[in-house]
Parts: structure tokens; C-alpha cells; sequence
């Protein structure tokens, strides 16, 4: 039950709220002053306070002002004659939480104290949620002493502090989503949103919706107004993953963002200010987009102020072995095991492969190795079928280049051997590459590719 320190001036008042909230199951406190308050509100670290307006020395007002505000400030209830309401009132505009008249309610001054003590619980939560998100994204968590990835570390450790826009390159799995959030819950901005969205998994004719807005009427089926992603991260981080995959059009529109710090609806013609930091990720080459005249080059140089480039796991294969490390923990906790390890074979082994789909790849086979590992280290029974299963998956392999491939057509392979491995059938098909149907199918037809079979 919530802690409630209790200050007035007249022992009888403080004695009858004592004793109506201890029997509700409140633990009280209790202070003839605000001075003798304050030093019982820094020890104790009440979870709501309950304050006389008029007292001699300091008054309730200029004492709710001084309350410690950490970890949260406790919301405060006055409590007033009725001659002095527009000064409760006026306590309420300076910080209160709510005032009550006297001579007191029981049940008026119940539901007051439940409801300040709701708020209190919130607030605990919130900071709760806030350290573990700051734990689970803080910079020395991300695993890697691979000389790229420690220079990736230590660019995102000095754009942290600031609110530049970051531009993060690498392949797909390489964590980039990772990094932006860590960018965002090392910074100011961490108590307000972190919002992602894949640029390349909306359709073209919603992505403006979705990212700016719209008001009723605005297209079919718009019936009330709709807030956009911009607007839903005000104050906070904007992570825009693929944007190489924008249309020019919507590109034009972000960059007005960037410039102007404010959106339009759809079907509007107000502006809205917005204070947003933008993250972009992408894997594909943005230079070689804007030659082909499929990426605005002034968009790319406002968001390259700072640029962050993840290696993929086969240029950094040092770091496999705490990456192994930290997701057998991980997983360890997730599935209530006690694995102390891996076996130096099994490590070899994910040490040798060359794994494609990065990051995100290896911990999915360490995740099945945790969950179906009966050992007290993963061994290479544990993950060698998995590993044959991958391999296994040759046909969509393609030999690159020593001078690189472009990665669009990389790509149309990809999907065109999919689906010939599938017979033709798209969900088959996108099964294989591990991506959901609607993903594989908005790919391929954004690739102009052909297929008789969509089933």
C-alpha cells in the first residue's frame, strides 16, 4: 500500500487522517510543519502528500514546491479552509495534485488519496520501464570488439548527447534497429517516444498517412482524424529503417520536416510543429540510388550529419563468441535454463559459417539451441541441424562478385529463386526466406517480377 506523509499544523487534524487512511491500509507519516515535513519527505520518499495550506513558517504551497523530486515528485493534496479555495486553486496551477475543503470527507478524502496514489504508481512504473529500457539499450550493452564495431560504438556514443540526425548503414540483421535506440534511451529524449517504422513494408499510397497524418475526409474511408507517426513521437525519436525504400514524393515531405520542423496532415492546409529526432537505416547504397534518380541527394545529405556504419557478422567474426555469450543468457532467463556455455566445437562451427542473415540469424539458432539443448553447454548436436538446414537453403545462395553485385538485383534473384524452389506459390516461397507473405509479395510486385501463381 502506498506511503502517506501527512503535514499540518494541528495535531487533532493530523490524528483523524492518520487514522482514516491507516484503516483503509495506508502506512502515514506525519509532521507538525513543512519544515519537519521536508526532512521526513527526503528520508522516507513518500508516495503522496498531504499538506495544510495555511501553516506558520513555510506554507503548503511554497512546501510542495520544495518537495524532492526524486525519483518523482509525490503528488500533493492540499488541504483548505473554505474561505481559501482560489488559493488551493492556485496551489493546483503551481503543482497539486488536487485540494479538499475542511472540515474533511472520509469518502471525498478515500477517493482523493486512492487516485493521488494511482498517479504515484504510474509514475513508479514509468521510471521502472525507463531504467529497464536504459539497461537493456545502454551503449556498453551492445556486444562487440571488432575494431568497426568499436568505432561504431564510439561515433554513437558522441551523437548520443546531442540531437543530430544519424544516418545508419549496414545489411539487413546487422541490428541497426538496435543502435537507434540506444541513440534514444542515451539521450534526452529517452522519457518521451521511440517510434520504428519499416519504410520498405508500407505501400506506397499509405506511407504518408501513416508517417504525417490525416484529417476527416481527407480519402476514402477517412472518417475522423488521424494522428501520423511524426505527431505520436513529438518530443521523442523517429526511426525511419529502409528509407531507401521511400518514394520521391514522401521524400520531398521529410525533408520539409527536417528543414521547417513541422508536418501537414493530409487533407489539411495547417502546419503542425513537431520536435522529432530522425534515425534512418538502410542497406541499400543511397549514392548509387541518387545517380539512378531514386533518392533525392538533398534528402541524403540531411540525414547523413552523422553516419554509422554496422559491419555484417562475417567481417566480425571476433565478436562471435560474445554475441553467442550474451544471447545463451538471454535465453537462459527467457526459458527458466542454467546452460553455462558452448562447446569449443559447436563454436567453431558458427565461427566458420558465414552467415547471411547477420545478427539476427545467429541468435535465432542460438535461441532453438537454449530451448532444445538437455546439456550443460550447447554442443554441435544441438545446432548442426540447424546449421545443415541453412545451408541446405544453397539454392538461394549466390556467389558475389569480388567487385560487388548491385543490390536491387541481388534481390530479384533472391525472390526469383525463391519462388522457382516454391513452384511458383508466393507463401511457399517467402517461407524460405524467413519473411511473412505480405512482406514477399509487396517486394516482389514493387520489383516489377512476374508470377502465375500467387496462392
Amino acid at each position: 500500500m502506498a506511503v502517506v506523509l501527512i503535514v499540518d499544523d494541528e495535531e487533532n487534524q493530523r490524528n483523524i487522517v492518520k487514522t482514516i487512511l491507516e484503516d483503509e491500509g495506508f502506512e502515514t507519516f506525519t509532521a507538525p510543519s513543512a519544515e519537519e515535513g521536508l526532512r521526513i519527505a527526503r528520508k522516507i520518499k513518500p508516495d503522496v502528500v498531504l499538506t495544510d495550506l495555511k501553516m506558520e513558517g513555510m506554507d503548503g504551497i511554497d512546501f510542495i514546491e520544495a518537495l524532492p523530486s526524486e525519483p518523482f515528485r509525490p503528488p500533493a493534496i492540499v488541504m483548505t479552509a473554505f474561505g481559501t479555495i482560489s488559493s488551493a486553486v492556485d496551489a493546483i496551477k503551481k503543482g497539486a495534485f488536487d485540494y479538499l475543503t475542511k472540515p474533511l470527507d472520509e469518502d471525498v478524502l478515500l477517493i482523493t488519496v486512492r487516485r493521488a496514489a494511482e498517479k504515484a504508481g504510474l509514475l513508479k512504473e514509468n521510471l521502472q520501464l525507463q531504467k529497464t529500457l536504459f539497461e537493456q539499450f545502454k551503449i556498453e550493452g551492445i556486444v562487440g570488439r571488432s575494431k568497426k564495431m568499436v568505432e561504431a560504438i564510439e561515433i554513437l556514443k558522441k551523437v548520443s548527447s546531442s540531437h543530430v540526425t544519424v544516418l545508419i548503414l549496414g545489411e539487413s540483421g546487422t541490428g541497426k534497429e538496435l543502435v537507434a535506440r540506444a541513440i534514444h534511451y542515451n539521450s534526452t529524449r529517452r522519457a518521451k517516444p521511440f517510434t520504428a517504422v519499416n519504410c520498405a513494408a508500407i505501400p506506397d499510397n499509405l506511407i504518408e498517412s501513416e508517417l504525417f497524418g490525416y484529417e476527416p475526409g481527407a480519402f476514402t474511408g477517412a472518417v475522423s482524424r488521424g494522428i501520423g507517426l511524426f505527431e505520436a513521437s513529438n518530443g521523442g525519436t523517429l526511426f525511419l529503417d529502409e528509407i531507401g525504400d521511400l518514394p520521391l514524393l514522401t521524400q520531398s515531405k521529410i525533408l520539409r520536416v527536417l528543414q521547417d520542423k513541422e508536418i501537414r496532415r493530409l487533407g489539411s492546409r495547417e502546419s503542425v510543429r513537431v520536435d522529432v529526432r530522425i534515425i534512418a537505416a538502410t542497406n541499400k547504397d543511397l549514392e548509387k540510388q541518387i545517380a539512378n534518380k531514386a533518392f533525392r541527394e538533398d534528402l541524403y545529405y540531411r540525414l547523413k550529419v552523422v553516419t554509422i556504419e554496422l559491419p555484417p557478422l562475417r567481417e566480425r567474426k571476433e565478436d562471435i563468441p560474445e554475441l553467442v555469450s550474451f544471447f545463451i543468457q538471454k535465453y537462459n532467463r527467457e526459458f527458466g535454463k542454467r546452460l553455462k556455455g558452448i562447446e569449443e566445437g559447436a563454436l567453431k562451427a558458427l565461427r566458420d559459417y558465414h552467415w547471411p542473415g547477420n545478427i539476427r540469424q545467429l541468435e535465432s539458432v542460438i535461441e532453438r539451441a537454449v530451448l532444445m539443448c538437455a546439456t550443460p553447454e550447447i554442443g554441435l548436436r544441438d545446432i548442426k541441424s540447424e546449421l545443415r538446414y541453412l545451408e541446405g537453403r544453397g539454392v538461394l545462395d549466390i556467389d558475389l562478385p569480388d567487385e560487388g553485385i548491385n543490390i536491387e538485383e541481388l534481390e530479384q534473384e533472391l525472390l526469383k529463386r525463391a519462388m522457382q524452389k516454391a513452384n511458383g506459390v508466393a507463401a511457399k516461397a517467402a517461407k524460405l526466406l524467413g519473411m511473412s507473405y505480405k512482406t514477399f509479395w509487396y517486394r516482389w510486385e514493387k520489383l516489377n517480377l512476374q508470377s502465375s501463381k500467387k496462392e
